[in-house]
């Protein structure tokens, strides 16, 4: 093996100390103090491995090593480091982790890109504090969309106060954005974050695509009222709405067994939320995922038509706004056959799979071609202190991503 594994294992035991809760768990949410101790770390180890590093204006961590070439377009791979609120030690943090490491190898070894390669750790990939993710990956590529600076966390802070306390300058997006072309390809490996490998006794997978997001958000209004006297057919039931609907979600994306379709409703906010009184509104998240456009076109169609008949006749009134909208996204071939043959090489039966969740890659899909590296997580667990992948697989995924990224600045 050409990495220093244990380096590397090293390296995943001093960033799960920031930001840690419990005995596995990670909380850094983007833009925060936590988050730059990760980038303060995390920029240590790319300037070891002789990368000048900088944080750009959209709270991108960016370590870049110096191609011989360097009007080139760029070699860019990486993932995030901010994590859910209850989250782990392996999501993102292995892209950008096992990418420093497979670069550390290249510099160790004497070898001096013609392109430049850049290895990035994207700002708030994840979305929660802001509802809104892969804010910096989509922020390169001029792709913010208006009002998200002042998207507000649950303490009201903006992201414009959040980006600015952070050492961002707001005024200044432009001077970080990346012209049209100037991205040669784009690589990322990550934990799948499902149970795909796993029961496949599997270490390694090469994806084939990124589902498509559709992510709304739903609020329905009624009438608050004493639980104790309005009788239950003159109710107009904020909760008892939602609750039709997100079982009527479930009964939708289930209606072919064995798709990939995946829906999901985790967050709902009750006014006034009190046990005696009639939930007046209710606002809640709705999450529907697919690799089919065309059948998450047909679901989303059912999914609103279910929403306004619920609303009729409980007698609410209803909003839906659309918070992030991206279609299926799919691997390139001639990057999908690299990772195919380094897998080859080192005796590795690597499955094809679809991921469902989305990445920064998903973002940079749109600017370059891309290829992504699956590694186990042990039943599939992740967004939780739970989530684990050995040292190993890490291992073997950061091998695979080295002979990928040798192979990728061979070809001209």
């Amino acid at each position: 093996m050409k990495i220093n594994a244990k380096r590397l294992s090293s390296h995943f035991g001093e960033m799960s100390e920031i930001g840690k809760i419990g005995e596995t768990g990670t909380c850094r949410p983007a833009h925060s103090k936590e988050e730059k101790q990760a980038f303060e770390l995390a920029s240590s180890w790319m300037q070891s491995a002789g990368m000048q590093t900088h944080i750009d204006n959209f709270g991108n961590l960016i370590g870049r090593l110096e191609g011989s070439e360097p009007d080139l377009p760029v070699l860019m791979l990486g993932s995030h480091l901010d994590s859910q609120p209850y989250g782990g030690r392996f999501d993102g943090v292995a892209g950008v982790l096992c990418a420093i490491e497979a670069i550390t190898t290249l510099t160790e070894n004497g070898i001096k890109p013609r392109r430049s390669i850049e290895i990035v750790s994207f700002a708030d990939e994840e979305g929660w504090r802001f509802k809104k993710g892969l804010f910096g990956s989509r922020g390169i590529l001029g792709k913010l969309e208006d009002g998200e600076l002042q998207r507000t966390d649950h303490d009201g802070i903006t992201r414009e106060k959040a980006l600015t306390d952070f050492g961002c300058d707001i005024t200044a997006f432009a001077n970080s954005q990346y012209a049209p072309g100037s991205i040669y390809c784009f690589l990322e490996l990550h934990i799948e974050q499902g149970p795909i490998l796993d029961w496949g006794n599997k270490p390694i997978g090469i994806v084939t695509g990124i589902a498509g997001p559709l992510w709304l958000t739903v609020k329905l209004k009624g009438m608050a009222g004493h639980t104790g006297s309005v009788p239950m057919h003159l109710r107009q039931d904020a909760l008892l709405g939602a609750a039709r609907i997100i079982v009527g979600l479930n009964d939708i994306v289930t209606q072919i067994p064995g798709a990939p379709t995946v829906g999901t409703v985790a967050t709902i906010d009750v006014f006034p939320a009190s046990r005696n009184i009639i939930a007046e509104e209710v606002s809640f998240t709705l999450d529907l995922r697919d690799i089919d456009l065309d059948r998450r076109h047909a679901y989303e169609k059912q999914v609103r038509e279910m929403i306004a008949a619920t609303a009729q006749k409980h007698k609410l009134t209803y909003e839906i706004a659309e918070d992030t909208n991206s279609e299926p996204r799919y691997c390139a071939t001639w990057i999908k056959d690299i990772i195919k043959q380094e897998c080859v090489t080192l005796g590795v039966d690597a499955p094809e799979l679809m991921s469902g969740p989305f990445h920064d890659a998903l973002a940079l899909s749109y600017a370059c071609d891309y290829g992504m590296i699956f590694i186990r997580c042990k039943d599939g667990v992740s967004h939780n202190p739970l989530e684990y992948s050995t040292d190993e697989d890490l291992a073997l995924g950061t091998e695979i991503l080295y002979g990928t990224v040798l192979k990728v600045l061979d070809k001209e």
